[in-house]
């Protein structure tokens, strides 16, 4: 079937459409519209409350634990097997999870640790691994010593070579049932 084109249909159409909006005046745009903002959710509110309170209940700038942050990090909790660090040294522990902090500051940091640890114990990680980098040094000094303060924290060393050295530090996390899930 084939349509027949008509070019003084157009030039009719057009002619109605002008005769129907004589008199018609440019109106003015006077609607506003607001940005919508975008509010947390309660449950991502709640959970960012919650690692702030842990990070400020935890992590403390004030206090200096006994660890020689400017060597090599070796630290094992009182009471646990002294033979973690070593382990953790030999890399007999490969990290299930690893944290980067290059670019944050203290405080963030201390809010990301809280969250590391945290979600260790929540998804039954026993190692992970915090890439602090050396920079000016200030992270690399202020994260072994915040991970000390934290009571799950059963050990940290500095990283071997494949997972940062000089620059990370592994921890072991102290698991509700720990003896079933470590490996």
């Amino acid at each position: 079937m084939m349509l027949d084109i008509n070019p003084m249909t157009d030039e009719d159409d057009f002619s109605l459409f002008r005769n129907s909006i004589t008199g018609a005046r440019e109106f003015k745009q006077d609607t506003v519209r607001f940005k919508k903002t975008v509010k947390p959710q309660t449950g991502e509110l709640l959970s960012e409350q919650t690692k702030q309170h842990q990070s400020e209940f935890y992590f403390s700038d004030e206090y200096i634990p006994d660890i020689d942050t400017h060597g090599t990090v070796n630290y094992v909790r009182p009471g646990a097997d002294k033979y973690l660090a070593k382990q953790l040294r030999r890399g007999d522990f490969a990290p299930e999870l690893m944290l980067d902090l290059h670019g944050l500051n203290k405080d963030r940091a201390k809010d990301e640790l809280a969250a590391l640890i945290h979600a260790c114990k929540k998804q039954h990680y026993y190692c992970a691994c915090i890439v602090h980098g050396i920079g000016e040094r200030v992270l690399k000094h202020k994260v072994p010593q915040y991970l000390v303060q934290h009571p799950d924290v059963l050990a940290i060393h500095q990283a071997p070579l494949e997972y940062g050295g000089k620059g990370a530090v592994l921890i072991l996390v102290d698991l509700p049932q720990s003896d079933e899930f470590r490996r």
